[in-house]
């Protein structure tokens, strides 16, 4: 593809609109709304979102996690701590989700603090997980170099042999969630001309929310 190609390439969004007056006055619920129409209209993984945060100097960061639950308090993902984003978030909690939705023609995003799910929240996860996926996550020093696939191939067959079909397998002390309490999250809908919708909500204190409209 040459770069004329590419920049012509550009689509014209008519599928729905998005007004101050449509939209709930609580983002949670709006989110809550968008989201299961995401999932009746059986995308591939709606609950996907780009995790963006910073390093240490400030470098922006970002990749692909999944969504595995939201409540009025915030948005929650698992992963190990000692990763790349887990280190990051320990040395600077602030982080931004991102949905896309693109046959829907809708973005959601967010941003807020980040900070660890209790131990409980986390093991109760932890053990709700496919048998294999539990030894995945003892078998990976994710984010980690490692001299070849065969180590960690080895490594989950070890585990697997030590645990059996049956026995418990304990949550590693460095595995567990997070969840992303939002100060900020803005829909939009694309539409036609590219005079998109933008609603934003803004945390005001504790529990209310101002929302208003954005330039495209």
């Amino acid at each position: 593809m040459d770069q004329n190609e590419l920049q012509n390439m550009r689509q014209d969004y008519s599928a729905a609109s998005l007004s101050e007056d449509t939209t709930k006055a609580d983002p949670i619920k709006q989110f809550e709304k968008w989201f299961n129409e995401a999932v009746e209209s059986q995308l591939h993984e709606p609950n996907a979102m780009t995790l963006s945060t910073a390093t240490h100097d400030g470098r922006p960061s970002g990749r692909i996690v999944l969504l595995k639950g939201f409540n009025p308090t915030g948005f929650m993902f698992y992963t190990n701590y000692l990763s790349r984003k887990g280190k990051e978030i320990t040395k600077n909690p602030l982080g931004a989700l991102t949905f896309f939705w693109g046959s829907l023609e809708r973005q959601v995003r967010i941003e807020g603090t980040i900070e660890k799910l209790s131990k409980e929240e986390s093991d109760q996860y932890f053990h709700s997980r496919p048998r294999n996926s539990q030894l995945g996550a003892m078998a990976s020093p994710q984010s980690q170099e490692v001299a070849s696939r065969d180590i960690l191939e080895k490594k989950l067959e070890q585990l697997a042999a030590e645990y059996g079909d049956d026995g418990e397998i304990p949550k590693p002390s460095y595995w567990g969630g997070y969840i992303l309490k939002p100060r900020l999250i803005e829909f939009w809908q694309g539409r036609s001309s590219r005079m998109h919708d933008r609603i934003l909500y803004k945390k005001i204190d504790n529990k209310n929310w101002k929302k208003v409209r954005l330039a495209p």
